[in-house]
Protein backbone atom coordinates (compact mmCIF):
# COMPACT_ATOMS: atom_id res chain seq x y z
CA UNK A 1 0.00 0.00 0.00
CA UNK A 2 1.50 3.10 -0.64
CA UNK A 3 1.73 6.00 1.76
CA UNK A 4 -1.06 8.16 0.47
CA UNK A 5 -3.28 5.58 0.36
CA UNK A 6 -2.86 4.39 3.56
CA UNK A 7 -3.40 8.14 4.62
CA UNK A 8 -6.77 8.34 2.52
CA UNK A 9 -7.86 5.30 4.22
CA UNK A 10 -6.89 6.48 7.97
CA UNK A 11 -8.77 9.90 7.26
CA UNK A 12 -12.14 7.87 6.36
CA UNK A 13 -12.41 6.04 9.08
CA UNK A 14 -12.07 9.01 11.55
CA UNK A 15 -13.85 11.66 9.44
CA UNK A 16 -17.11 12.92 11.56
CA UNK A 17 -19.92 11.70 9.23
CA UNK A 18 -17.79 8.85 8.24
CA UNK A 19 -21.15 6.24 9.34
CA UNK A 20 -23.61 8.25 7.91
CA UNK A 21 -25.36 5.91 5.87
CA UNK A 22 -22.84 3.18 6.40
CA UNK A 23 -24.79 -0.79 7.42
CA UNK A 24 -23.98 -2.26 9.82
CA UNK A 25 -22.11 -5.70 9.10
CA UNK A 26 -24.27 -8.65 9.13
CA UNK A 27 -21.30 -10.62 10.78
CA UNK A 28 -17.88 -9.73 11.49
CA UNK A 29 -15.44 -11.90 13.50
CA UNK A 30 -14.32 -9.45 16.94
CA UNK A 31 -11.53 -10.73 18.97
CA UNK A 32 -11.54 -14.50 17.17
CA UNK A 33 -15.37 -15.00 17.49
CA UNK A 34 -18.01 -14.87 14.96
CA UNK A 35 -20.76 -12.15 15.69
CA UNK A 36 -24.07 -11.64 14.05
CA UNK A 37 -23.55 -7.79 15.15
CA UNK A 38 -26.75 -6.31 12.64
CA UNK A 39 -29.26 -9.02 14.80
CA UNK A 40 -27.61 -8.26 18.03
CA UNK A 41 -27.47 -4.37 17.91
CA UNK A 42 -31.35 -4.27 16.12
CA UNK A 43 -32.25 -7.27 19.21
CA UNK A 44 -30.80 -4.42 21.84
CA UNK A 45 -32.16 -1.41 20.18
CA UNK A 46 -35.76 -2.57 20.06
CA UNK A 47 -35.92 -2.37 23.56
CA UNK A 48 -36.37 0.92 25.33
CA UNK A 49 -33.67 0.30 28.19
CA UNK A 50 -31.61 -1.89 28.58
CA UNK A 51 -32.69 -5.29 30.65
CA UNK A 52 -30.10 -5.59 33.59
CA UNK A 53 -29.78 -8.82 32.53
CA UNK A 54 -28.73 -7.59 29.76
CA UNK A 55 -26.09 -4.60 30.55
CA UNK A 56 -22.99 -6.80 30.73
CA UNK A 57 -23.63 -8.29 27.53
CA UNK A 58 -24.16 -4.78 25.52
CA UNK A 59 -21.27 -3.50 27.67
CA UNK A 60 -18.90 -6.42 27.31
CA UNK A 61 -20.11 -6.03 23.53
CA UNK A 62 -18.96 -2.72 22.85
CA UNK A 63 -15.03 -3.19 24.67
CA UNK A 64 -14.92 -5.68 22.01
CA UNK A 65 -15.88 -3.93 19.60
CA UNK A 66 -13.74 -0.98 20.52
CA UNK A 67 -10.92 -2.87 20.99
CA UNK A 68 -11.15 -4.84 17.42
CA UNK A 69 -11.74 -1.46 15.65
CA UNK A 70 -8.22 -0.08 17.24
CA UNK A 71 -6.70 -3.77 16.22
CA UNK A 72 -8.16 -3.01 12.45
CA UNK A 73 -6.79 0.36 12.44
CA UNK A 74 -3.73 -0.69 13.61
CA UNK A 75 -2.99 -2.97 10.56
CA UNK A 76 -3.90 0.04 8.51
CA UNK A 77 -1.43 2.27 10.69
CA UNK A 78 1.11 0.01 9.75
CA UNK A 79 0.66 -0.33 6.06
CA UNK A 80 1.85 -4.18 5.91
CA UNK A 81 -1.92 -5.00 3.90
CA UNK A 82 -2.18 -4.54 0.48
CA UNK A 83 -4.87 -1.36 -0.64
CA UNK A 84 -7.47 -4.18 -1.02
CA UNK A 85 -7.21 -5.38 2.54
CA UNK A 86 -6.82 -2.00 3.22
CA UNK A 87 -10.26 -0.72 2.04
CA UNK A 88 -11.98 -3.79 3.55
CA UNK A 89 -10.70 -2.88 6.65
CA UNK A 90 -11.67 0.40 6.62
CA UNK A 91 -15.41 -0.54 5.76
CA UNK A 92 -15.38 -3.15 8.72
CA UNK A 93 -13.95 -0.10 10.78
CA UNK A 94 -16.76 2.42 9.65
CA UNK A 95 -19.42 -0.57 10.15
CA UNK A 96 -18.27 -1.28 13.46
CA UNK A 97 -18.61 2.11 14.18
CA UNK A 98 -22.00 2.51 12.94
CA UNK A 99 -23.21 -0.19 15.31
CA UNK A 100 -20.98 1.48 18.59
CA UNK A 101 -23.29 4.66 17.86
CA UNK A 102 -26.54 2.63 18.12
CA UNK A 103 -25.22 0.90 21.22
CA UNK A 104 -24.63 4.32 22.71
CA UNK A 105 -27.59 5.71 21.69
CA UNK A 106 -29.41 3.16 24.30
CA UNK A 107 -27.90 5.53 27.24
CA UNK A 108 -25.09 5.39 29.15
CA UNK A 109 -24.96 2.55 31.92
CA UNK A 110 -22.79 5.01 33.80
CA UNK A 111 -23.36 8.52 33.45
CA UNK A 112 -19.37 9.55 35.01
CA UNK A 113 -17.91 7.39 32.18
CA UNK A 114 -20.49 8.95 29.51
CA UNK A 115 -19.48 12.48 30.72
CA UNK A 116 -15.77 11.67 30.72
CA UNK A 117 -16.11 10.17 27.54
CA UNK A 118 -17.65 13.67 25.75
CA UNK A 119 -15.66 15.60 27.22
CA UNK A 120 -12.78 13.53 25.60
CA UNK A 121 -14.43 13.98 22.48
CA UNK A 122 -14.79 17.45 22.66
CA UNK A 123 -11.29 18.22 23.43
CA UNK A 124 -10.45 15.58 20.54
CA UNK A 125 -12.56 17.56 18.31
CA UNK A 126 -11.23 21.19 19.64
CA UNK A 127 -7.81 19.93 19.09
CA UNK A 128 -8.53 18.63 15.59
CA UNK A 129 -10.22 22.96 15.09
CA UNK A 130 -6.77 24.21 16.52
CA UNK A 131 -4.14 22.03 14.41
CA UNK A 132 -6.40 23.28 10.94
CA UNK A 133 -7.13 26.71 11.88
CA UNK A 134 -2.85 26.92 12.74
CA UNK A 135 -2.22 24.96 9.77
CA UNK A 136 -0.90 22.10 11.15
CA UNK A 137 -3.44 19.26 10.50
CA UNK A 138 -0.54 16.94 8.82
CA UNK A 139 1.82 17.20 11.51
CA UNK A 140 0.62 15.41 14.08
CA UNK A 141 2.46 12.59 14.79
CA UNK A 142 -0.37 11.42 17.94
CA UNK A 143 2.36 13.16 20.60
CA UNK A 144 0.22 16.54 20.93
CA UNK A 145 3.42 18.42 19.27
CA UNK A 146 1.74 18.94 16.02
CA UNK A 147 4.04 21.34 14.04
CA UNK A 148 7.44 21.73 16.51
CA UNK A 149 10.58 21.20 15.35
CA UNK A 150 10.67 22.45 12.13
Amino acid sequence: MQEFERKQLLERIEREGATVGAAIPDEITVQGEDVDLQSFVFEIKRRDTIPRGERERVDRAKKNLRRERIERKELIEEGEVSYERGEELAEAIIGIDRALNALEQLGPADLEAEAKAQETADTKRWMKFLQKALGHEDADSGTGRAGRGR
